[in-house]
């Protein structure tokens, strides 16, 4: 899958994709945006629901990203782990 860049988006995906600049105050789109922007409508949605949890509330923005990496890290262990060392599964 070819990753949908900012130069080559629609205007459904730029309007979201500067509206995820902006907020983040950022000059970068990273591959997870740029992957699910095939399908506008998750992509605006996934970014409104992003945009709600990390707004200010009874937590800060740094301690919510550090719940957000410390969530994330064992699904990208269990993705990044090797296939030999798993039973039954092939060689890599």
């Amino acid at each position: 899958m070819r990753l949908i860049e900012y130069e080559n988006a629609n205007a459904e995906v730029r309007a979201v994709y500067d509206d995820f600049l902006a907020v983040r105050k950022t000059d970068w789109i990273n591959n997870f945006w740029k992957a699910i922007a095939y399908h506008p409508s998750t992509l605006r949605r996934t970014w409104e629901r992003i945009k709600e949890v990390m707004a200010p509330g009874a937590l800060d923005l740094v301690t919510k990203q550090m719940i957000y990496v410390a969530a994330a890290l064992p699904i990208i262990a269990a993705m990044a782990w090797p296939r030999t060392s798993r039973p039954g599964a092939p060689p890599a």
